[in-house]
């Protein structure tokens, strides 16, 4: 089975924080579930591990798992009640015309074939998610996200409603097409903030871009500068 290089960001006797790759499940595939993911992948050298929560296969970054039931508990106690910080770093189509906007349409998900999340005003559960935008690079942004909910797709469904899918989208968007930078959805978890159950102190920790994440800003930059030269002549 390949190890797939998971970077690990923090670990104790209690806690263990890695740096997920694209491509590998967060948690078992219910229909395929010989699947490689993150317990399958980490148990071997680890031991037994639980995810506080999922993130989308396709997306990198940060992500903690506890160690013992016990932590787990305590761990998703803060996750549920909101006190547990996290920071995604997404790369949106078109140049939104706010520098911060915080989207509170109610979700209702699980609709239809495809498992969608949609909004609805009537049926669906609050959800509210606090974007920056911290690089415009022509024809995309690269944009922050903090989900103060946990809702399935989120992120993904309140930029798809603000007019901005994310790079990649194939649930909320046309999927990749062929000028996009990057050849997955663009999503990385950047940085996860909360308190450790056992100790009491903060835990910070960041994951940075991966490579394929940072070739992608690096072209727009690249392409943005060509862009002002052309003007300036």
């Amino acid at each position: 089975m390949t190890t797939w290089g998971i970077p690990v960001l923090y670990h104790d006797e209690f806690i263990l924080i890695v740096d997920k790759p694209s491509g590998l499940l967060s948690i078992p595939d219910g229909y395929r579930p010989e699947l490689p993911h993150l317990r399958s992948v980490l148990e071997p050298q680890w031991g037994p591990v639980w995810p506080i929560y999922p993130l989308d296969k396709e997306t990198s970054g940060v992500l903690p798992l506890a160690r013992d039931k016990d932590t787990r508990k305590a761990l998703r106690r803060q996750f549920e009640r909101g006190e547990m910080e996290r920071v995604f770093h997404v790369i949106v189509r078109g140049n939104p015309e706010w520098e911060t906007y915080v989207a509170r349409h109610p979700l209702r998900t699980n609709v239809g074939r495809r498992k969608r999340t949609v909004v609805d005003p009537q049926r669906g559960q609050p959800a509210e998610t606090h974007f920056r935008v911290l690089e415009r690079l022509g024809r995309y942004a690269l944009v922050e996200a903090r989900p103060l909910t946990d809702r399935r797709h989120q992120i993904r469904v309140h930029l798809y409603v603000l007019g901005h899918p994310i790079v990649g989208e194939p649930l909320y968007g046309p999927g990749r097409l062929e000028e996009d930078p990057l050849e997955r959805l663009a999503v990385h978890a950047r940085r996860v903030v909360f308190q450790h159950p056992q100790t009491g102190e903060t835990i910070r920790v960041t994951a940075e871009h991966p490579e394929d994440f940072t070739r992608a800003l690096e072209s727009l930059r690249m392409e943005m500068a060509w862009v002002d030269t052309e003007v300036e002549e």
